[in-house]
């Protein structure tokens, strides 16, 4: 694989496109790759390719550049895809937050569970299964490296409904929360052992050592001295829990029904509502300062990301092992949660491709978040692969934070106007309105 083909799907997300081009371009092996950008929008298509161009020029890389606006012909031979998509993009997403503020529902990223994640999920599988079935036909070899969220709900359709194997769910929440750690208790991050498993955006910190010594006493310490620490929902959890978890505060917070419905504990944990929006905003803005900084031929900032992705494309293609952490089908790889559902391990990767590890059993009151985690995921992908709009709002009824905040009665009034909303999105089976239940049978 000399020259490998990598495909970036949604290029037009053009700051994480710069990101992992600038990891690939560090590496010497990966310089004279072909890079075929994909994008349904022209202006944001065209975005990607000049700034692509520039990366390859200030790494010193003669990469082959090509941007195609039809996805068949840019996954056409590809040994990788690279899909960073968002349906819906911004407008989809305020809608998301909007509808359920209505009803008095608090979301922080929305991109993973909740109302905001399940149906950010339905309007992604019908592109989702399209592009299985090109993969399949086009470059049935290739490894999908996944970065649309939400995570584990899109990996667990993928693999069901196209049959794919060759797949995996990125993310860089364990990556960074170690970093984080290794920082507050003072060890360099090069120094620490650690090793997290669960599922994605509520894995957990199993082990966490300096050179042989257990380092979870010197971050109690730091937290029983440290006010301002105590006021972050992960270490919230973490105190009570036992085990430190891999996502923000703000995302955390979603996932349990203990935060969000209560004014008291957003004080006392400073949990910003609707935060994801300010972050479509702020996506939306340095897209234009790239877009204009390109056309006036000012410079750009390159700098790498240490995302995963880049990573494993380097050790496909040389054989240098690495150990990343990967979400896949569970399949044993944790004992106490649902074979069928999709878990965030370590992953093992050579020449010979990405190997999940085993983690064993997780800790009982760890394994019971998660196992409420995959009972919505597992609704919302059965939603779509049997045409059942019903498990749509059985979904929202199981999801922690909705529950904990609306009657059922709300919850299935709220999946009707988000159905509707996003009706143009989603599969024709999953975008009726189901106002009345009477012995089972939907009727009006």
């Amino acid at each position: 694989m000399t020259h490998p083909r990598i495909v970036f799907v949604g290029a037009g997300s053009v700051e994480f496109t710069q990101g992992l081009l600038a990891d690939l371009f560090a590496f010497p092996e990966l310089q004279s790759a072909h890079i075929a950008l994909h994008d349904i929008d022209p202006e944001r298509l065209a975005t990607a390719e000049a700034a692509a161009r520039y990366i390859a020029r200030v790494r010193g890389a003669d990469a082959r550049i090509t941007a195609h606006a039809d996805r068949r012909t840019a996954l056409t031979g590809a040994d990788f895809v690279i899909n960073i998509v968002q349906i819906g993009m911004g407008e989809a997403t305020r809608t998301d937050f909007d509808i359920p503020a209505r009803y008095g529902l608090r979301q922080t990223i929305g991109d993973t569970l909740g109302v905001g994640g399940i149906f950010r999920a339905l309007r992604t599988f019908p592109f989702l299964k399209e592009l299985g079935a090109d993969i399949a036909e086009l470059c049935p070899d290739a490894w999908l490296l996944n970065y649309t969220n939400p995570m584990a709900m899109n990996i667990q359709y993928l693999t069901q409904a196209t049959g794919l194997t060759r797949v995996v769910g990125l993310c860089h929440s364990v990556y960074w929360t170690m970093q984080d750690l290794a920082k507050l208790v003072d060890v360099p991050y090069a120094e620490i052992t650690y090793r997290a498993a669960g599922v994605n955006h509520q894995a957990w910190v199993l082990r966490f050592e300096h050179q042989g010594r257990d380092l979870y006493p010197r971050l109690d310490e730091l937290i029983a001295g440290d006010e301002q620490l105590r006021r972050r929902v992960r270490v919230d959890m973490y105190r009570r829990l036992g085990y430190y978890p891999t996502e923000t505060s703000e995302h955390s917070s979603e996932y349990v029904p203990w935060y969000l419905r209560h004014d008291s504990e957003i004080d006392r944990l400073r949990l910003p509502i609707g935060a994801y929006l300010d972050i479509v905003d702020e996506n939306v803005a340095t897209y234009h300062r790239t877009r204009d900084a390109l056309a006036a031929g000012a410079p750009l900032t390159v700098e790498g990301t240490m995302e995963y992705a880049p990573q494993i494309i380097h050790s496909v293609v040389t054989g240098t092992p690495r150990t990343v952490y990967g979400n896949v089908p569970n399949h044993g790889l944790i004992d106490n949660l649902p074979a069928h559902g999709v878990v965030e391990v370590p992953c093992l990767v050579d020449a010979t491709g990405i190997q999940p590890t085993r983690a064993g059993s997780l800790p009982p009151q760890l394994a019971a978040l998660n196992r409420t985690y995959l009972s919505t995921n597992d609704l919302v992908v059965r939603a779509a692969l049997d045409d059942e709009p019903r498990h749509i709002r059985h979904a929202a009824m199981t999801d922690p934070a909705t529950a904990a905040t609306l009657t059922v009665n709300q919850i299935w009034r709220l999946c009707d106007e988000m159905a509707h909303a996003h009706a143009d999105r989603l599969q024709p089976s999953l975008r009726v309105r189901l106002t009345d239940v009477r012995a089972g049978r939907v009727s009006g």
